[in-house]
């Protein structure tokens, strides 16, 4: 195990270079400077920039977590789409507590989103269905989700580990404030 542990130390991590960044020229609410990342991300080649890990927890809190393709984001929220009755679908019907992680290695940049998400309306969730391949549209109870944030932190690395980190807390107003950790 010990080999392992001087292994893990001696590869070389948070090696992205990333791009300039100035909280204090950011916007008011996460969306906006959510968007601008993930089309930074997108803009630079960054392979799958839309994948993110959406992690859930069980009716015992045991959390689970996969990877999964971004659908949308706007005032609304962060949208994703699985089968209903998935493990995950059977999760959020029962714990909608949730949570999505963005890494975009080259760019040395994570988003973490916590929220609540809900199944979107049947038209909403078919046309999302329908814009899938038609080989890969067998899904019976196939649900586009939104999760709706109330706390999305912008995470930027730094190789001496004077990582930049951004957080957006929603209150139950909906007001969102912002600052750095």
């Amino acid at each position: 195990m010990s080999n392992l542990r001087t292994r893990l130390r001696a590869v070389p991590t948070l090696t992205g270079k990333p791009p300039a960044f100035d909280p204090a020229q950011t916007p008011g609410e996460p969306h906006g400077l959510f968007v601008d990342w993930l089309t930074t991300a997108i803009d630079n080649g960054v392979p799958e920039p839309c994948a993110t890990t959406l992690s859930t927890v069980d009716e015992t809190g045991r959390p689970s977590g996969r990877i999964l393709i971004l659908k949308n984001v706007d005032e609304r929220g962060w949208q994703f789409a699985s089968s209903a009755g998935s493990r995950k679908g059977r999760e959020l019907a029962t714990h909608p507590l949730a949570a999505l992680t963005f890494y975009w290695v080259p760019l040395g940049r994570q988003v973490r989103i916590t929220g609540t998400a809900t199944p979107a309306d049947p038209a909403e969730s078919l046309a999302d269905l329908m814009a899938r391949p038609p080989s890969a549209r067998t899904q019976a109870d196939w649900t586009l989700y939104t999760l709706d944030a109330d706390e999305v932190e912008f995470w930027q690395a730094d190789p001496d580990r004077n990582h930049l980190r951004l957080r957006y807390d929603r209150s139950s107003d909906g007001a969102w404030t912002k600052g750095l950790l």
